[in-house]
């Protein structure tokens, strides 16, 4: 069945990808960007090749998130699984249910400190970056890279901030929720949660030398550096300026404060506030 790492766009999954991968993929503990093909995304175009060649089009799709699913856990094992994707129902149909879901990690992030990443990552401007998270929003679709546009892929319907982070978290079992506010501040504390979490479904046997290699390769100037080195595969395209954008932008130095505009952050707040309240963001 499927472990579900979960989470809005730039709130630090890639990251806690690179820690699963690392946990899980590797012997002591040293990260290197080809574990992260150990843990696929969902949904992708080759999960539902079986089913449709409308790959685009999210109300086709949306008839085979559970097949495709079902079909993914013939293997009848733990598989790990990253997605932005809302866990959603369209009509008759849900983005996943309990027969397919053993268990979900979600990690959240702060709103205030979305806007920069999403304006980064997106090429929006921020106050398109507050949109962006205020206002329901599909993400892939058609990939465009080099200005060349490739094959169809299959959406990503992401709701709002507030609404992707409820349909995941809200009345789930077997939830472990991080913030990545916390993973940053105390990661190995972070880490021993997620090894914690995972030894529910599967044996793990961990050292303390593996998890220090963990924090050091998985650290965020350390993925930065691979990323440059010309390691990493998964970046943005910027159409207009034809290149990559950065992926691993600003990281733990993205901070809202003093920097966000009083009315964005006023936008935000008033929006997202009980959920922020919740996390203790206000």
């Amino acid at each position: 069945m499927i472990i579900w790492l979960a989470s809005y766009p730039k709130s630090g999954n890639t990251w806690l990808r690179s820690i699963v991968a690392s946990l899980l993929y590797s012997k002591d503990g040293i990260f290197k960007f080809e574990l992260l093909k150990k843990i696929d995304q969902f949904p992708i175009k080759k999960y539902f090749e079986d089913f449709t060649s409308d790959f685009s089009n999210i109300h086709e799709i949306k008839k085979y998130w559970i097949l495709s699913q079902e079909k993914i856990n013939l293997k009848n094992d733990v598989q790990f699984f990253k997605t932005h994707h809302i866990n959603c129902k369209i009509n008759e149909f849900n983005f996943t249910n309990k027969n397919n879901t053993l268990a979900i990690i979600y990690i959240v992030r702060d709103p205030r400190n979305l806007i920069y990443s999403i304006a980064n990552h997106f090429n929006k401007s921020v106050e398109e970056a507050k949109n962006f998270l205020t206002t329901p929003q599909f993400i892939g679709g058609r990939k465009i890279e080099g200005g060349i546009k490739k094959t169809p892929d299959t959406p990503a319907l992401l709701g709002t901030w507030n609404e992707h982070y409820k349909s995941w978290t809200y009345q789930n079992e077997n939830l472990l929720l991080l913030k990545y506010e916390n993973l940053i501040e105390n990661t190995e504390q972070e880490i021993i949660k997620i090894i914690n979490f995972i030894q529910k479904f599967q044996t793990l046997k961990i050292s303390k030398q593996k998890i220090q290699n963990i924090i050091k390769s998985t650290s965020f100037n350390n993925l930065q550096k691979m990323e440059k080195d010309g390691d990493f595969l998964e970046n943005s395209f910027d159409i207009k300026l034809n290149k990559k954008n950065n992926f691993f932008f600003l990281g733990p130095k993205n901070n809202w404060v003093g920097k966000l505009p009083s009315q964005i952050q006023n936008e935000l707040e008033n929006k997202f506030k009980n959920e922020m309240e919740e996390l203790c963001y206000l």
